[in-house]
């Protein structure tokens, strides 16, 4: 098991970084040039994956080191464009790591196919009259995809719900069925569609009404990840405040954000921060991901945090989260796409439940760096030391004039764009 405690990491060139890389996690000659070959992503299979493909558009991908999840190591790929999210992640990491690492699992992954129907003459038989036909309506949907049952996934249940029946307009009065699908290591909104759509027919005939919407739902409340960290109070001292301080300073912060959802948005983007750039690292439908869990945070009727954090009866400071994580590692971009199969070699998955785990323990540890900042010397301070080098870019530095521009920025505490061009104007005389 190859350690993801990589110190001094940050201070490697990128032709070290990737030295290392290929040397510890074995990649091949072939995967090592999709990280040098610009564009990775050819133009050809790009026009071939979306319409009126121009171009391609390139994210940083950085690594997110220290992780130990479930008692094995993994070095994260994370595509993202904002400064401080890949050192605050790896930053957690180390911490939790020292405390034991986290612990995560996969509940069920099923994934949900909605058959709308309209127009029924009494909404309650028609119900009746589907689940008395369960079974064959089960059947039905595994024909349409018959390679996910011979890999041992398929439809495992159904249900069917009303909506709306005491409304005044016919529009709002509906019925919807539910199928439940195992699609194994796949993300499956293909073939969730496919399976809605060939079984529409039979759900007219039963209950005599019209199928409008066939189609998944992006709320996969039954493919749930969660995570879980404990970390005794003197892994969290910083500069002057103890661990204790910092312990109660994130409880609290976790707290507004339970109580407010104008907090709450803010919060939650913060735990994204970390969850998307895997996501999008491994070729996964980011806005499906992030749709979902923002669905489920306010599932108790009230927006709210993704995460909970709470003092156990030791004094340690305990982080939760529990969401919706609809991924997969076959299908899709995740092996069209040359970094999208490249990340998942990095850190060695193996199904898309272990990636859920890890995806979910990354949003934790992103949201207690967050909050651990917020408790302490507040978020700028990081945050603007590492955005001080982009912001020296757009003011024309390049080359060893980056650093030095950066330094000089955070030095007068005028992180900004016209000082920055003034400075490459001085440096250059």
């Amino acid at each position: 098991m190859k350690s993801s405690r990589i110190p001094g990491f940050y201070n490697m060139s990128v032709d070290q970084r990737r030295k290392l890389l290929k040397d510890n996690y074995d990649l091949t000659d072939e995967q090592m040039s999709n990280l040098t070959d610009n564009p990775s992503l050819s133009l050809d299979k790009a026009d071939n994956m979306i319409e009126n493909v121009i171009g391609t558009f390139e994210l940083p991908l950085g690594m997110g080191l220290n992780f130990v999840i479930n008692g094995n190591e993994y070095t994260v790929p994370m595509a993202i464009e904002e400064a401080s999210v890949v050192a605050s992640a790896s930053h957690i990491a180390k911490i939790v790591r020292s405390a034991g690492g986290f612990e995560a699992e996969s509940r069920e992954r099923l994934m949900i196919g909605q058959i709308q129907v309209v127009g029924c003459s009494n909404f309650h038989e028609a119900k009746q009259d589907l689940l008395d036909q369960k079974d064959t309506l089960m059947n039905a949907a595994n024909d349409a995809y018959p390679s996910i049952v011979k890999r041992g996934g398929g439809t495992r249940d159904l249900d069917v719900r009303i909506l709306n029946e005491d409304a005044n307009s016919t529009y709002s009065q509906m019925l919807v069925m539910h199928i439940y699908v195992d699609t194994c290591d796949a993300m499956g909104a293909n073939m969730i569609n496919t399976m809605a759509e060939a079984i529409a027919p039979i759900v007219e005939e039963i209950t005599g009404g019209k199928v409008y919407l066939r189609i998944l739902s992006n709320y996969a409340d039954r493919s749930l990840a969660s995570a879980k960290c404990v970390i005794p109070p003197h892994l969290l001292a910083t500069g002057d405040f103890t661990g204790e301080e910092v312990r109660d300073g994130v409880i609290h912060a976790y707290e507004f954000a339970a109580s407010d959802p104008y907090r709450a948005v803010t919060h939650n983007k913060g735990i994204m921060n970390g969850i998307d750039p895997i996501v999008i690292a491994t070729g996964n439908d980011w806005r499906a991901v992030e749709a979902g869990a923002h669905a489920y945070a306010a599932k108790d009727g009230q927006y709210g945090s993704m995460t909970r954090w709470s003092r156990d009866e030791a004094g340690n400071l305990v982080g939760e989260i529990e969401l919706p994580m609809s991924v997969g590692i076959v299908g899709g971009a995740t092996r069209v796409h040359p970094l999208a199969e490249l990340s998942l070699s990095i850190m060695n998955i193996e199904s898309a439940a272990e990636l859920a785990e890890v995806i979910v323990s990354v949003g934790l540890a992103q949201n207690l760096g967050a909050l651990k900042a917020l408790a302490t010397d507040g978020i700028q301070k990081g945050h603007m030391a590492l955005h001080s080098r982009s912001v020296a870019i757009a003011g024309g530095a390049s080359g060893e004039m980056i650093d030095v521009i950066a330094k000089k920025l955070i030095d007068q505490k005028e992180i900004r764009v016209g000082k920055a061009k003034e400075l490459v104007e001085q440096y250059k005389q």
